[in-house]
C-alpha cells in the first residue's frame, strides 16, 4: 500500500515539478516531495488509506470525515493535485457505482422527495448559515468587480448584475424561482421598486425571508411562498433563478423549462444562474450524497437544447467560475473563523464534511470541471431590446454597489 502511494507522489512529481508536500504513514514511516511542503497528508490507519484506493474521491471523503486522514496546512493544493492527475477518473468500483445509482433513484427530485432533500442541506439553522455567510445571506456565487470587494459588496454587486442584465423597471413583476433568504427580491424591491414573489421549500428560509421584508416594510411589494417550483402560477415580466437550477434534477430539466415559459410573459426577460459543466463529466458522489442529495450539475447544451425547445431565444451566456471559486474561499475563511461556534451545533464529523465541501468546491471551480453560468434569454423575440451590454456594465447609480 504504501508502495502505491510512493508511486503516486513520482507521478505528481512528474507532472508538476514544482510540487511540494508529504505522506506521513500509520506506522511511521514518511515521504516528502519538494524542500516545503505545502501540505501533509496523514494517513492515520491502514483501512483510511486502502478505502482511497478502492473508493477514490469518495473513500477520501468518508475517511476525511471519520479521522481516518489529516490534510495538515493547505487542503485546496492537495485537491489540486489530485485534479491535475485525474486521481479520480476510474477508482469507483461497480458496488459503489450500484449503491449510488440506487440513492440517486431514492433522491429522485419528485414532488413527494424534493422538499426532503432541501431541508436536508438548507434547514440546518440559519444560525449555522449566518456564521459563514455575508449579511444578506446569499449562498450563491457573488460577482467580484474589484479583488478586494468584501463579500457582502461582492453579493450586492452580484444583484446589481442580475437586475442589468434583466433590465427591470419600476413597476414590474419579478419572479425568483429558488430564493433562497430573500436576498435578490429585497434588493430588487429597494433599488428597481419591482413586485415580486419568490419561491423556497426550505422551512427555514422561508420564515427568515418573512420576516426580512416585513422588517424593511417591503410587504406590499414582494412576497415569499413555501412552494415548490412546479406549483407556481401567474405571469411575470422578469424571471430569474439563481442557484436553485442545481436541485432540480437531470430528469425535471425539461419540466422546470417548461415550467418558466408557462410563467414568463411573452418577450420577457429570464436569467438562469446555475453551476454547471461545459462536457458530460464524472459526477461527484460524494457531494451529492453528503451534502446536496438529489443534486446534479447540469451540462450547458443541456439547458440550452430545453431552452430552444420551448421557444427562448438565448441572449447571453457569462461564465464567473473564478467569482465563484472566491466566494467559496470567502465563506471557508468566515467558516473556519468560527468553527468554534459551529462545533456548539455539529459533531466532528460534520466540523470535518462542511471544511471539505467548502473546499472541494472551490477546487472544482479552479482546477476542476465546475462552472458557473448565468443564461440570459427572451420568451421569443424582442427587437426592443439593446443592442450593446452598456447598461450591464456602465457605472452604477444604485446604493450598496
Amino acid at each position: 500500500m504504501k508502495s502505491t502511494f510512493k508511486d503516486i507522489a513520482k507521478m505528481i512529481h512528474q507532472t508538476d515539478p514544482k510540487a511540494s508536500f508529504a505522506i506521513k504513514f500509520w506506522d511511521g514511516d514518511s515521504i516528502t516531495i519538494g524542500d516545503k511542503p505545502k501540505f501533509i497528508l496523514k494517513l492515520k490507519s491502514l483501512r483510511g488509506a486502502k478505502r482511497i484506493f478502492r473508493d477514490g474521491y469518495v473513500g477520501f471523503g468518508e475517511s476525511y470525515m471519520k479521522g481516518d486522514i489529516e490534510i495538515e496546512k493547505d487542503l485546496q493544493e492537495f485537491l489540486r493535485l489530485g485534479f491535475l492527475i485525474n486521481f479520480d477518473d476510474s477508482r469507483l468500483p461497480s458496488w459503489q457505482k450500484i449503491r449510488f445509482f440506487i440513492l440517486a433513484l431514492l433522491n429522485s427530485d419528485t414532488l413527494k422527495i424534493a422538499p426532503k432533500n432541501i431541508s436536508y442541506h438548507y434547514d440546518k439553522g440559519n444560525e449555522f448559515y449566518s456564521l459563514y455567510l455575508d449579511k444578506t445571506m446569499s449562498y450563491s456565487c457573488a460577482y467580484y468587480k474589484n479583488g478586494n470587494d468584501s463579500l457582502e459588496k461582492a453579493q450586492l454587486s452580484k444583484y446589481e448584475h442580475v437586475c442589468r442584465k434583466l433590465l427591470l423597471s419600476p413597476g414590474e413583476s419579478l419572479l425568483d424561482i429558488g430564493c433562497g433568504w430573500g436576498g435578490m427580491l429585497i434588493y430588487a424591491a429597494q433599488n428597481y421598486g419591482i413586485t415580486g414573489v419568490g419561491n423556497t421549500l426550505s422551512q427555514n428560509q422561508y420564515e427568515y425571508a418573512g420576516n426580512k421584508i416585513k422588517e424593511l416594510g417591503l410587504e406590499d411589494r414582494i412576497k415569499i411562498l413555501y412552494m415548490d417550483y412546479r406549483e407556481l402560477s401567474g405571469k411575470f415580466d422578469k424571471i430569474v433563478s439563481i442557484g436553485m437550477f442545481e436541485h432540480v434534477g437531470k430528469k425535471f430539466i425539461p419540466v422546470f423549462i417548461k415550467k418558466v415559459s408557462s410563467l414568463l410573459k411573452k418577450g420577457g426577460l429570464g436569467m438562469l444562474h446555475t453551476i454547471g459543466r461545459d462536457t458530460p463529466s464524472l459526477s461527484d458522489p460524494w457531494t451529492f450524497n453528503y451534502i446536496f442529495p438529489g443534486a446534479y450539475l447540469p451540462v450547458l447544451d443541456e439547458i440550452l437544447r430545453e431552452m430552444g425547445k420551448n421557444g427562448f431565444s438565448i441572449l447571453d451566456v457569462e461564465n464567473l467560475r473564478l467569482h465563484y471559486a472566491k466566494t467559496l474561499d470567502q465563506w471557508a475563511e468566515n467558516y473556519e473563523n468560527n468553527v468554534e461556534k459551529v462545533k456548539k451545533m455539529f459533531d466532528d464529523t460534520f466540523i470535518r464534511q462542511w471544511r471539505l465541501f467548502l473546499h472541494g468546491a472551490s477546487a472544482g471551480f479552479k482546477y476542476g470541471m465546475s462552472r458557473l453560468y448565468q443564461v440570459l434569454f427572451t420568451k421569443g423575440l424582442n427587437n426592443t431590446l439593446p443592442t450593446t451590454r452598456s447598461h450591464v456594465y456602465n457605472k452604477c447609480n444604485h446604493s450598496g454597489v
